[in-house]
């Protein structure tokens, strides 16, 4: 993945580099917030430093530093640089207009152009990310710098040093197929960071001041990425703000931030406010930050940060960090040392009994590298990337992009699904489930309205719009809208959040005709907004209107918090007889007088209900042992409300205010046990899943479609996104879903483990066949005196039985097994060796024995002979033992394998027996066998199977219940 260099980002003392030069006052702002002194950073600064020197050295670069890790994994608590950027913005929110012009100094006028340029040195472009993209050399070295390559290498050189040319060509041939694979993956994973790019790239209005004597203030357009610290910029609807902005003035300001909070509805903002501590940052109306835009409104503001040293700088910074490797990949490293420890010993040993029996250094050397090469698992890497190939095909069925091979082994493992409601549980559209008065009651007449309202508009029509045509449709209501004519519309905006429209109608729809005809305002929209235009209500009971007093304001806030506590979205509808009033044509132009002293009839509520394949989705990945929890940035009324439609307990439920408030210990409680985590911020979903992954032990998969999701995404076990989603979030994820269905992913699941437990199979066949097979090869050769296998038997036997394993991929697992979570455990592999590995020397020593007592004569016994009996019952050993191990069930009796591994078992064994036959067993030194000795093989056979099957059994009862 990519590296990043951030722009002159924080130092790591509490002196803030915010500005070119030291400022004593911004000083103790910052300072106030962070008391660390500066030795304590120093040190860590260091160590830190030389720490992670160190594992960049033994890993190839690939993994940051454990200190960087549990930085970011600090519980509720922030990062170094997202505590700075919290104490600057609050304090610029706490204090005056004229006391943030001195915090940045800067003056009302603006900066000079000659004071601009020398900020643009001294802290470089506004850039959120300055990034560059690592070499395709260093990408190749981390893919070659592997301890199983180095292994593979080593002995292909070997080999062909001892002119053993074939054996070395397969080797290379395989380090050249995994090297390929993970070098293309990584260089494809590494354009992520570069979607951050899209915020500098438009010219921002700012204000300068030029002149020696007298100082003229200009507004001049500049690219995004000159705008420096102490700047006033100039914004109107559509522009995006070019960094952490202190607003100065504003005038029905409406920004967008739904690429921080994942939030539709945007947010007001004003330059009046004077915000404290207690608000959350996200919520501060006098500031606005660098990625959001304007939607309405016009306004100036103060630019206090730029680059790096933005909000959203410090919250993304990490993206692009390499993850924590997972147990699997840990698991897959210590063998291959466990592996090149014991190769080295075993293969020194067998070397000097080699050299000190025959006196033959350069045979001695053959026969030890092709011990080694016997005791690797050649196939590991072409096993591992066929099973996830397979996997991602399967999943590409399902209408799925797999990006990263990876990521269906960790779907296996998954335990975890982290999910965003909006679009993923829900339909992302809006249905009408009710229209009431104030009093709570449905009311016909306010649907009535609203439903003339969205039918007549020639503003666009919005899905609330169609929403309530559809209702009045399906229901059958039938309110003649023929009988009505439009005559004006007041068309939506987000400064008066609602739209009106005027109709004339021959009959007067209060119920008394006493006009040639009627004229109405319609007006609906922002519950608060249509209040606030309103004068009298409706009391349908007592067929009276009466003015709005403060008893009636509060009877309809509680009626809508009702609705809003059941997770509804609500609108108000409220209308107004122009005749009785007796507006002027003058005053209809004026939109403040014809919206005005209406009358209230009622709300409309709205629903986004959940797919009707979440719930059972949910319930089968639940079958499976994940479980679901929501993170989102919607508010915690809703999220409960659509947790309860589609089966997601909500007892125990929690805010992004409330866990900013936690110490460690308890935020990671917290999370623990929430499964409905609202109003989060991007850092926080981030802390979150990494809260699961390394306090909870848990495979944690995140499925977002928003930048706000980066983080999450970034640092999941397995990353999820949609076709549909934000070009970041593609980039960052390892699955694509071409549809929003989660039953896709149950399909992943299994698949994932199908994947690692054909995975496993491969791993404790190899070490357990491979090590008893080189301990009994020891074991003879220190009996016999002599070889028991020639190299080029050796390899070739080690060749066919590496053949027979590529169908491994294509077998099928139990039922049981795709029922839960399968995750690399530290003492089941190893027990597993212990106990069923000396089974497998036992029967090659029976070998020896009975071809020693039954066919030697006068005590010798003919080495041609004993190659060839020795040869033919390694490799069926070792091509039976994998239906053994695949199954806890009795093999060929109770469980059965696919086709493709029953015909590579049936293939293999008729090659490994028929050769000692053939020509070219005469030319590798075989010579025939007698029918008795099958006779024996059948017997052993089935004494290894009956004996292998009492171990596994006394092996998985012992490891279950005490392990």
């Amino acid at each position: 993945m990519e590296r990043f260099k951030f722009l002159r980002f924080f130092s790591f003392r509490t002196q803030l580099d915010f500005l070119p030069s030291s400022n004593p006052v911004h000083e103790n702002l910052i300072n106030g917030a962070n008391t660390d002194t500066n030795g304590e950073h120093r040190d860590g600064f260091f160590s830190n430093l030389v720490y992670g020197f160190l594992r960049r050295f033994n890993s190839g670069s690939k993994l940051s530093s454990p200190v960087r890790y549990l930085e970011k994994i600090d519980g509720g608590s922030k990062t170094e640089e997202e505590e700075k950027v919290y104490s600057w913005l609050y304090a610029l929110a706490r204090s005056e207009i004229y006391m943030a012009f001195e915090y940045v100094r800067s003056t009302e006028r603006g900066l000079s152009f000659t004071e601009a340029e020398k900020r643009l040195k001294e802290n470089g472009p506004n850039t959120p990310l300055e990034y560059t993209f690592p070499s395709s050399w260093h990408l190749l070295w981390s893919a070659f710098f592997h301890p199983f390559n180095i292994i593979l290498i080593v002995l292909s050189a070997l080999s062909y040093i001892t002119s053993d040319n074939p054996n070395g060509c397969i080797m290379l041939i395989l380090v050249f197929i995994s090297v390929s694979l993970r070098f293309y993956q990584e260089y494809g994973s590494s354009k992520a960071a570069m979607q951050l790019s899209e915020y500098v790239r438009s010219p921002v209005k700012v204000q300068r001041c030029a002149g020696r004597v007298v100082q003229t203030e200009l507004i001049v357009q500049v690219d995004q990425r000159d705008v420096v610290p102490g700047d006033i910029v100039i914004f109107e609807p559509g522009d995006l703000f070019p960094g952490d902005v202190r607003l100065l003035t504003s005038k029905h300001l409406v920004v967008s931030q739904s690429s921080l909070t994942g939030e539709s509805w945007p947010t007001e903002k004003t330059a009046d406010a004077r915000e404290d501590r207690s608000t959350p940052l996200l919520e501060l109306k006098n500031i606005c930050f660098m990625g959001t835009n304007v939607v309405s409104g016009t306004g100036t503001g103060l630019v206090v940060s730029t680059g790096s040293k933005t909000y959203i700088s410090a919250v993304f910074s990490t993206i692009g960090k390499h993850k924590p490797a997972d147990s699997f990949e840990k698991g897959i490293r210590h063998i291959s040392y466990v592996l090149v420890g014991v190769m080295l010993l075993v293969v020194t040993i067998m070397i000097l009994v080699e050299y000190f029996t025959f006196y033959d250094l350069s045979e001695s050397t053959l026969f030890g590298i092709s011990v080694a090469c016997a005791l690797t698992p050649q196939m590991l890497p072409l096993i591992i990337n066929t099973s996830l190939a397979k996997g991602a095909l399967a999943m590409a069925r399902e209408r799925c992009i797999v990006k990263s091979l990876s990521a269906i082994r960790d779907m296996g493992s998954m335990d975890i699904l982290c999910i965003d409601k909006t679009g993923t549980l829900t339909m992302n559209r809006a249905i009408m489930v009710n229209h009431l008065d104030s009093w709570g009651a449905p009311r016909e007449k306010v649907l009535h309205f609203a439903f003339l309202n969205s039918y007549f508009k020639s503003d666009q029509k919005y899905p609330l719009d169609d929403a309530i045509l559809a209702f009045v449709y399906t229901n059958g209501y039938r309110f003649q809208p023929s009988k009505w004519r439009k005559t004006d519309e007041i068309p939506f905006d987000f400064m008066r959040r609602r739209v009106s429209v005027i109709l004339e109608t021959e009959s007067n729809p209060e119920g008394r005709n006493i006009q040639p005809f009627y004229r109405f305002i319609i007006t609906k929209g922002a519950l608060e907004d249509v209040l606030k235009v309103c004068s009298y209500v409706e009391n349908v009971d007592m067929g009276e209107i009466t003015a709005v007093s403060a008893e009636h304001h509060h009877r309809i806030l509680n009626v809508v918090e009702e609705l809003r506590n059941e997770g509804l979205r609500i609108i108000g509808v409220a209308i107004k007889n122009l005749q009785q009033t007796k507006i002027s044509k003058q005053n209809m132009e004026n939109e403040d007088d014809v919206e005005s002293d209406m009358v209230f009839l009622g709300v409309i509520a709205f629903f986004d209900p959940p797919k009707d394949s979440a719930k059972e989705a949910l319930w089968r990945l639940a079958e499976k042992g994940v479980k679901a929890k929501v993170l989102t940035g919607d508010s915690l009324s809703l999220a409960i409300k659509i947790c309860k439609e589609v089966g997601i307990r909500t007892t125990h439920v929690t805010t992004g205010p409330e866990l900013e408030q936690l110490n460690q210990e308890a935020f990671h409680e917290k999370v623990k046990k929430a499964t409905v985590l609202a109003r989060l911020t991007p850092s926080q979903k981030l802390r979150v899943v990494q809260s699961l992954q390394s306090v909870g032990n848990h495979v944690v998969g995140f499925l977002g479609d928003g930048i706000n999701d980066s983080l999450a995404l970034d640092a999941a076990n397995v990353g999820i996104s949609v076709d549909s989603a934000a070009s970041v979030a593609k980039d960052l994820a390892d699955i694509i879903l071409l549809e929003k269905d989660l039953n896709v992913l149950v399909a992943g699941v299994e698949q994932g483990r199908l994947t690692f437990g054909n995975t496993m199979k491969y791993i404790k066949l190899s070490v357990i066949a491979n090590l008893g097979s080189v301990v009994s090869l020891f074991i003879v050769t220190l009996v016999l005196r002599f070889e028991p296998l020639t190299p080029i038997q050796l390899l070739v036997q080690n060749f066919l039985y590496s053949v027979g394993q590529i169908a491994i991929p294509w077998d099928r697992m139990e039922e049981d097994y795709v029922k839960i979570p399968q995750k690399w455990s530290v003492k089941s592999l190893p027990m597993f060796i212990l106990w069923n590995g000396p089974v497998c020397t036992l029967c090659d020593v029976a070998t020896l024995l009975f071809v020693w007592f039954y066919y030697s004569s006068g005590g010798r016994l003919d080495e041609s002979f004993f190659r060839s009996a020795y040869f033919i019952q390694g490799l069926l050993m070792q091509t039976l033992i994998f239906h053994l191990i695949r199954t806890e069930k009795i093999p060929f009796i109770m469980e059965i394998a696919s086709w493709p591994v029953l015909a590579s078992t049936v293939v293999i064994s008729a090659i490994g027996i028929a050769i000692p036959f053939s020509i070219i067993g005469d030319f590798m030194g075989f010579t025939d066998l007698p029918l008795s000795y099958f006779g024996f093989l059948v017997v052993l056979f089935v004494g290894y199977f009956t004996v292998g099957q009492i171990v596994k059994r006394i092996y998985i009862m012992v490891y279950k219940k005490w392990l």
